[in-house]
């Protein structure tokens, strides 16, 4: 079985910062794509982010230029740096995996359990 555990969420006021981890645990051997999301109250779940296996990124327009995502695939971890954070940013950020090769076969589409972040005005 894998897991992946979301953390690093809080409060922050507008124009804070806050970084996201996202862990993957379990016999990994690798992980494909793997993705943030967020759902604020009342709303779809929407794409956020994502980064390939070798590191290539793609982001929403709405948080292009204020969130990185990053990966350690050493660590099977994956990172959401979030600056000059507003609070239309409000929400529950989910890490998703595409595809995890793990020791007893492939896992797919993986979801951690969410981590909430909040941005005061």
């Amino acid at each position: 079985q894998v897991q992946l555990v979301e953390s690093g969420g809080g409060l922050v006021q507008a124009g804070g910062s806050l970084r996201l981890s996202c862990a993957a645990s379990g016999s990994i051997y690798s992980i494909n794509t793997m993705r943030w999301y967020r759902q604020a109250p009342g709303k779809q779940r929407e794409l956020v982010a994502a980064i390939t296996s070798v590191g290539s990124t793609n982001y929403a327009d709405s948080v292009k230029g204020r969130f990185t995502m990053s990966r350690d695939n050493a660590k099977n971890t994956v990172y959401l740096q979030m600056s000059s954070l507003k609070p239309e940013d409000t929400a529950v950020y989910y890490c998703n995996a595409d595809r995890i090769y793990t020791a007893w076969g492939s896992v797919f589409d993986s979801w951690g359990q969410g981590t909430q972040v909040t941005v005061s005005s």
